[in-house]
């Protein structure tokens, strides 16, 4: 039955695997554009209960019933009052940060278990990684120790003894609100967390809810009520326009089809329409540039702007509608991190906000008490999308607000036979995919590897994939067809526990942390790894590492020559420039000609 049985490829695997494999890309990206990854229905129906019973009954349940606005089921009394918004957040921190939230289950790559997060974070001897191991004092190392943990259990705890808090009446603002002392404890230990490891920071998706515990902190001392939704109105539409302009791009629009192929309830004649001609051209047809450039770009960078300056009630709701139903159609597509809570939340946020608290009832942008606070806000909150889009390489694109922007720092991990069994090795909470679905899931090895081709495939539909696979197919030379590739998003669940396709969580950090509990030979672990696309250049810059020898080459690529080519990559490599090399390491194949321990 479709509900249980996943949607394969009519190929043999076994059969399959003997191919050239810039052929199976072509098969397999192929079968992605009409049928996404195949998952049986089944899985989509975890991923809704979850989302209905855990995350929004739930959380209904827990701000309602530890607030005096009425029951779960009276809507029309709490859905406006600003302590439900701040539990709401709160709830919202804590599935993120336990692990349950995004980047949970099969459809990010965690197959058996189906957690991450709490599993790895609550472990002590995991790999954990500093954003500024140099420069913070107490933050150096990679190994997670019991403090680590106590810290990561703290932060957790805080977040629920905040969101199942009675509430507190500030003084001048006649409403009920979370204690500003129990939110700035969940703040403080947030960042404390993520100075020590960046990936607890990232994946409590506290770019986008730091600036709420923030500003609920500052309430009542610093901020009268009217500051305090006007600041949080600011803080949604910062992320919107952020992510429009990121969205500005050579790579967006090779974001929407296979997105939207993903997407379990689209019709395969859609699916489709947003592709030039099937199967022969996989570029984006003309229906793809509307909704990436019209309905997407477009839309997220306009309906913010009115909902934020109009004092028009009938406008205020239309837009109100729009940015809800934007939503709700990123939610029904399922993408591949699956950051489902995060939509509904801000589905209601949207609502709260700028129906809740009309613009022309006294809650405009220009509604401050004082005068500094629209420029401190504006300026605080444009800080790391204007930073990260000028210098990717100084911030996640996460804080840099490119979360679907298509424009992300990337990698693919090449195994020498034989390696890849060897990252088992690393402490954490689950074995490598492949071994997860052969051991945990009872898969036939081959019908397993050709799964794990699968997301290749889907990398090679975004502009950076082909880039990837060019510098692979050169650097490896006659080895690239023995090699095992792996898509560095789904490996990194493996190892951290976490990924949302940040490439800064498996740069060279990473890969020097796992070399130091492995031990690959030279030759045995090699991964082509890009920086995101700085907003004023043309190029993305990549290097390659050999995990024994350190970065082995550095070099570029032109984005338009990537997205002009298909996912197979017909008229071979990309071009290339590479700026640097190792003088005695190129490719991995000829070290038997020299045994370099230089490090670049």
């Amino acid at each position: 039955m479709p509900f249980l049985t996943p949607t394969v490829p009519q190929v043999d695997p076994a059969e399959f695997l003997t191919r050239p494999r810039q052929e199976r890309i072509r098969f397999l990206a192929t079968f992605w554009a009409e049928n996404g990854f195949g998952t049986q229905k089944m899985v989509h129906t975890i991923y809704i209960v979850k989302l209905l019973v855990l995350y929004i009954g739930g959380g209904v349940a827990l701000a309602t019933l530890t607030s005096d606005v009425g029951g779960p089921l009276e809507v029309s009394q709490w859905w406006d009052q600003p302590i439900i918004y701040q539990k709401f957040v709160l709830w919202t921190l804590f599935l993120e940060l336990f692990g349950i939230g995004g980047t949970w289950g099969p459809l990010a790559a965690h197959f058996k278990p189906m957690t991450g997060g709490i599993a790895y974070w609550a472990r002590p001897n995991t790999i954990r990684l500093p954003p500024w191991p140099g420069k913070v004092p107490f933050t150096a190392g990679d190994n997670r120790s019991v403090f680590d943990v106590a810290l990561y259990l703290a932060t957790l705890a805080s977040f629920l003894l905040a969101a199942s808090s009675g509430g507190r009446t500030l003084e001048g603002f006649g409403v009920d609100m979370v204690d500003p002392a129990l939110m700035a404890l969940s703040a403080g230990l947030l960042v404390l967390c993520g100075l020590r490891d960046k990936i607890l920071f990232l994946a409590s998706r506290g770019e986008q809810y730091l600036p709420i515990l923030l500003i609920s902190a500052l309430a009542g001392e610093v901020l009268t009520f009217v500051d305090f939704i006007v600041a949080a109105k600011l803080i949604i539409v910062t992320i919107w326009v952020g992510a429009a302009v990121s969205k500005m791009n050579h790579h967006f629009l090779n974001v929407i089809p296979p997105m939207v192929s993903n997407a379990p309830f689209v019709p395969k004649a859609l699916k489709r329409a947003h592709y030039r001609s099937l199967p022969e051209d996989l570029l984006p047809s003309r229906l793809a540039w509307f909704m990436a450039h019209v309905l997407g770009t477009t839309a997220e960078l306009a309906v913010p702007l009115v909902l934020l300056l109009s004092t028009n009630w009938t406008i205020t709701l239309l837009a109100v509608g729009s940015m809800v139903l934007f939503h709700l159609f990123i939610t029904q597509t399922f993408p591949l991190a699956v950051p489902l809570e995060w939509n509904i939340n801000f589905s209601f946020i949207t609502i709260f906000l700028f129906a809740g608290h009309f613009a022309g009832d006294g809650y405009a942008v220009t509604d401050f008490s004082e005068g500094w606070m629209l420029p401190a806000f504006v300026a605080a909150l444009v800080f790391f999308p204007v930073l990260g889009n000028l210098r990717p390489d100084l911030v996640s694109f996460l804080p840099s607000m490119r979360q679907y922007a298509g424009n992300w720092a990337s990698a693919t991990w090449a195994f020498a036979p034989g390696a890849e069994a060897k990252l088992n090795q690393i402490p954490g909470g689950a074995l490598n995919q492949i071994d997860q679905l052969v051991d945990g899931m009872g898969f036939d090895p081959a019908a397993a590897e050709m799964t794990m081709q699968m997301t290749l495939s889907w990398r090679s539909m975004h502009s950076q994939g082909r880039g990837l696979f060019s510098v692979l197919q050169n650097y490896l030379g006659d080895e690239y067809e023995g090699y095992s590739l792996r898509e560095a998003e789904f490996c990194c669940n493996k190892v951290i526990g976490w990924n949302f396709g940040d490439g800064h969580l498996h740069d060279d950090q990473l890969i020097e942390a796992i070399q130091k509990r492995v031990g690959f030979a030279p030759g045995e672990f090699v991964v082509v790894w890009v920086e995101s696309q700085p907003i004023h250049k043309p190029t993305q810059e990549y290097f390659v590492m050999d995990a024994a020898l350190g970065i082995v080459e550095r070099g570029s690529w032109l984005v338009t020559d990537c997205v002009k080519e298909q996912p197979w990559l017909p008229n071979g490599p990309v071009p290339t420039d590479v700026t640097w090399r190792h003088p005695q390491h190129h490719p991995a194949h000829a070290l038997g000609a020299a045994s370099p321990t230089a490090t670049a």
